[in-house]
């Protein structure tokens, strides 16, 4: 019999760690960030303000599945809403619940949520990876009576790795292998170039370094570019998220979850890919440029190194992350979207907020608008 044990401290969640780790263990295609290692650093320093709904599903007395939520507080034109949903904040690509049977743990969690008090206005569950979620999430919720709303939430470029480098290769292109080539020379008359890459094994093997000295390079690269003076905050050198960053980055080395690539010229940092990856999959957070110095293809050139070596050590997949799908095109193979679950309840606020996105998909997708958005 199923039966849900609710969490809403961090100090007390901790004391779960062993459930939560042989859990994540069992999770398909699970990421860095649904460790407990980065929703301990997250809350630790974006926790403020916001109200832990951690649900561990038990079947008897064993643990079986964890549906890590919170409620925090969004700004709407309609107003402040207390917003029930996964403690992500738009991180990285998909979240989803920790464990091996997906159904079964949104189906429980769910259940409780619609058991107990409500102290939330809007049900928003996403970052739901269509092909892994299988509408287990929609189903969960009408299960649990809720009326789930589905929308599109973002598009990532994916790079498969599958068969030989070399195939990859040829399948970009000759134009794109021309320009392979020219970058190389290019870059080659300025200097010596080398590709580092650091991925320690994990605290568990013995080798959970941070390499502060490589990392302090990534930050310096994007506090001279754009992302030095990006208005979102959201940059590895925004005031805003640097602490934070930085201990999720000793975390992911703990763990032996952390991928950082510099492309050096004669010994200088000129472009960095900053990377998470675990189980052969690897998840892109943040790339960057040096404005100062001529690039010559520089950002792709480091992405073909990047892929060539992940070949070599037999990684699956690449996520780039979302947005700048145009500057990806290239060398991405296919793109995924993934999802967002809202449930609207029978409020004012709530049931003004689902009638504008009603009306905005209506009005985005009347036919002569969608005729005029086709190219010439």
């Amino acid at each position: 019999m199923h039966h849900v044990v609710e969490i809403n401290s961090l100090d007390e969640l901790i004391g779960y760690r062993a459930d939560w780790n042989a859990l994540f263990a069992a999770t398909p295609r699970a990421a860095f960030f649904q460790t407990l290692d980065w929703l301990e650093t997250y809350w630790t320093h974006f926790g403020g303000g916001q109200t832990l709904r951690v649900l561990i599903v038990y079947d008897d007395d064993r643990a079986i599945g964890i549906l890590p939520l919170c409620i925090r507080r969004e700004r709407y034109k309609l107003g402040n809403l207390r917003v029930l949903t996964y403690p992500f904040h738009n991180w990285g690509t998909y979240y989803g619940p920790i464990g091996p049977d997906r159904a079964v743990t949104l189906a429980a969690g769910l259940s409780h949520i619609r058991r107990t008090r409500r102290n939330w206005d809007l049900l928003d569950l996403r970052w739901a990876d269509e092909q892994l979620d299988a509408s287990c999430t929609p189903s969960a919720m009408c299960q649990a009576g809720f009326l789930a709303d589905r929308q599109p939430l973002a598009e990532a470029g994916v790079i498969d790795l599958h068969g030989a480098w070399e195939e990859y290769l040829a399948a970009r292109g000759s134009k794109f292998r021309n320009n392979l080539r020219r970058w190389e020379r290019r870059l080659g008359e300025r200097g010596e170039l080398t590709h580092v890459r650091y991925r320690p094994a994990g605290e568990a093997q013995g080798d959970a370094d941070p390499n502060w000295p490589l990392y302090d390079a990534c930050e310096e690269i994007a506090r001279r570019s754009w992302q030095g003076s990006s208005a979102d905050g959201t940059t590895i050198s925004s005031d805003a998220v640097r602490p934070f960053v930085r201990a999720a980055h000793a975390a992911a080395a703990r763990l032996g979850m952390l991928d950082l690539n510099l492309l050096l010229v004669d010994g200088e940092p000129l472009a960095f890919a900053y990377n998470y990856q675990h189980g052969g999959l690897l998840q892109g957070l943040r790339v960057g440029l040096d404005p100062t110095r001529p690039s010559d293809g520089a950002g792709n050139l480091l992405y073909m190194r990047v892929i060539e070596s992940s070949y070599r050590l037999g990684d699956r997949q690449y996520e780039l992350g979302i947005g700048s799908l145009e500057a990806k095109r290239f060398i991405i193979t296919h793109t995924e979207t993934s999802y967002r679950y809202t449930h609207f309840p029978l409020s004012v606020r709530a049931q003004a907020l689902r009638a504008k996105r009603v009306l905005k998909r209506w009005w985005n997708g009347r036919p002569e608008r969608a005729s005029r958005a086709q190219p010439a």
